[in-house]
């Protein structure tokens, strides 16, 4: 049998700016947002939600349950050298969860290296992210 490409997955979403500032994902569904949030801010929370979202895949895989997650995440956003745009130049990301059953030392660095190698904001950052993780 000739070798075939497996046709990768595609992820689409899109959402909606309207003049007033609502944003509204694919569905309709508003995002109420406090006019003090910013575009950064945003990434920020996306990579933060992402992150999270990715490890709970991969722990399920495992029929590891994570509960009371919750987590930040700081950028310092300024010129890149090597070309003088603006962008994230450094990103440090805290998240802490309750792992259960708790997996052993070479099984949860495997899960939590899957969880930030698969995270697609993070992915999609030109600075890579400083995961700090705490597991209970």
């Amino acid at each position: 049998m000739p070798w075939m490409a497996a046709k990768a997955k595609e992820f689409r979403y899109a959402i909606d700016l309207d003049e007033g500032g609502a944003l509204r994902a694919e569905d309709g569904t508003p995002l109420a947002l406090d006019p003090a949030w910013t575009p950064e801010h945003l990434l920020l929370a996306a990579l933060v939600r992402c992150s999270l979202k990715s490890l709970g895949y991969h722990a399920r895989r495992r029929r590891i349950e994570v509960s009371d997650s919750h987590g930040s995440a700081r950028a310092l956003f300024t010129k890149r050298e090597d070309d003088g745009r603006y962008s994230a130049t450094e990103c440090d990301v805290e998240l802490a969860v309750r792992l259960t059953p708790k997996p052993g030392d070479d099984e949860l660095a495997e899960l939590l290296a899957k969880a930030e190698r698969d995270c697609f904001v993070g992915a999609s950052l030109t600075v890579k992210p400083t995961y700090r993780w705490t597991t209970r």
